[in-house]
């Protein structure tokens, strides 16, 4: 469900006090606004931060989208390559 028009959009207030280009933003759950436009923000996913630069397409939108908790994976491309494995020939003496 979508938060209330006439409360506005959360953002947290340790980001206005923050008058830095670059900064660390620890609060995912925070909109993005007009004024943070330009500007370098680097993104808690839970295990480090992930940098970005905000443009005027990311405003509206919840900080937290813009970095991915989640790891690809790459064991199905170890299960194929497992399987194609082409055994070397054996010699008869």
């Amino acid at each position: 469900m979508t938060r209330s028009i006439w409360k506005g959009p959360f953002v947290d207030t340790c980001l206005f006090k923050q008058k830095k280009i670059k900064w660390r933003i620890r609060s995912r759950r925070s909109c993005i606004l007009p004024q943070f436009v330009g500007c370098y923000a680097r993104i808690y996913n839970g295990k480090g931060f992930v940098g970005s630069k905000i443009t005027e397409e990311m405003v509206g939108h919840k900080s937290g989208e813009f970095a991915s908790t989640r790891k690809t994976s790459f064991l199905g491309k170890r299960a194929l390559l497992s399987k194609t494995k082409i055994e070397p020939i054996k010699k008869v003496r």
